[in-house]
């Protein structure tokens, strides 16, 4: 009995132990390797205490938008993957058009140019100027380079050496699929602004981004760059790198206005009144680029099904939508193919005018305006 006691003993502190290893290894992983980013400090927390959507410590939407995942609903998701595990991913490369970075350079100022990478990664030529939003060039969405959710198989239709001087990198939130250590690292010496909703600037100032490059914007603020006016606008998401720190930066969606042309960039969130009251103030949009993936049941306060993606666009008074946040990733247990199938069934039955490009298939505002089923390759 004194044997059985001893094992039950020395068994319980060796998980506790384990316990303690993972739990110290998170904690120094988080604090010491950069790609987790910075920490806002209590300085910024009061700084930012002043907005109607800062509680002194965190930000937060209106409505409850939250991503919990107990063991009940952990053990759904997981049934749920399971049953399509062959699907969540295309066998072959990507259909693709490669880009030519000669071409980027010879943009006519007249043209609006959109062109996609995959999720939410873009670069927008307009009124001569690069714009770059939600860089994430690498392999994995993740803070390491070995492990996570992995690109899906296939070349970039560009390496970021070969892209043009960026003028303005714009960023929607903090979260690894949107906001990528190496890629922010290759792309500093190339960048001349950033433009980020409020506490993001912690994780590029720690990342070797000059501060006095980075503009920080609340909701409902605007910034002036030349010609182009940048809107910082609500999103129903949140935030946060690490265990322990989300909602301490901010996020949202952006507007993108010349004097003759606006394009509105979601980033990530559930559907919302906010979409309408976007439309309000600064439709028509040209063109709404409208997350569409990653979605479920579960978590459908932070990430739109592809009927509300739709409905979003027309609350926008968008004249043409485009669905991202899919094509590169898989972040959800359904088809890579769903999140632009279900959206394009929706748009026909409100009317909408979808396009829907190949990744490096450039949209020209009212010249080139790609919508063929590519994705039925």
């Amino acid at each position: 009995m004194k044997i059985i006691k001893k094992i039950f003993k020395w068994l319980g502190i060796g998980i506790l132990t384990f316990i303690l290893i993972i739990v110290l290894g998170t904690v120094f992983a988080t604090n010491y390797y950069p790609s987790f980013g910075g920490t806002v400090t209590k300085v910024l927390k009061a700084e930012y205490a002043k907005a109607d959507n800062h509680n002194g410590d965190k930000f937060s939407y209106p409505i409850s938008a939250t991503h919990d995942m107990d063991f009940r609903k952990g053990m759904k998701y997981m049934e749920e993957e399971s049953k399509i595990k062959d699907l969540v991913e295309p066998i072959e490369p990507l259909p693709m058009l490669f880009v030519d970075s000669l071409l980027l350079t010879q943009t006519p100022d007249t043209q609006t140019r959109v062109i996609w990478f995959g999720h939410s990664t873009f670069l927008i030529q307009m009124n001569g100027k690069n714009i770059l939003i939600d860089p994430v060039f690498s392999d994995y969405a993740s803070p390491f380079q070995f492990a996570g959710p992995k690109r899906f198989k296939g070349d970039l239709p560009i390496e970021i050496e070969q892209l043009p001087q960026i003028d303005i990198i714009i960023l929607s939130h903090d979260h690894y699929d949107h906001l990528d250590h190496t890629s922010i690292l290759k792309l500093k010496e190339k960048t001349n602004q950033y433009i980020l909703p409020l506490g993001n600037r912690v994780h590029l100032e720690r990342w070797g981004v000059d501060a006095a490059k980075i503009t920080e914007l609340n909701w409902w603020e605007e910034a002036k760059v030349d010609s182009l006016t940048f809107a910082c606008l609500p999103s129903r998401h949140y935030s946060g790198r690490g265990l322990t720190n989300r909602h301490e930066t901010l996020w949202g969606s952006w507007a993108i206005m010349s004097s003759d042309e606006k394009i509105y960039f979601s980033g990530d969130g559930g559907y919302g009144t906010h979409f309408k009251e976007i439309g309000d103030k600064y439709g028509s949009f040209d063109l709404a680029l409208v997350e569409c993936g990653q979605y479920n049941d579960m978590w459908k306060e932070v990430h739109m099904m592809p009927e509300e993606s739709a409905q979003a666009a027309i609350d926008l008074n968008a004249k043409m939508a485009m669905p991202i946040h899919w094509g590169a990733f898989s972040l959800a247990a359904h088809s890579w193919q769903e999140p632009v199938e279900r959206i394009s069934e929706a748009a026909k039955k409100l009317d909408l005018k979808l396009v829907t490009p190949k990744i490096g298939e450039p949209i020209i505002l009212g010249v080139q305006e790609p919508n063929t089923a590519w994705w039925n390759f």
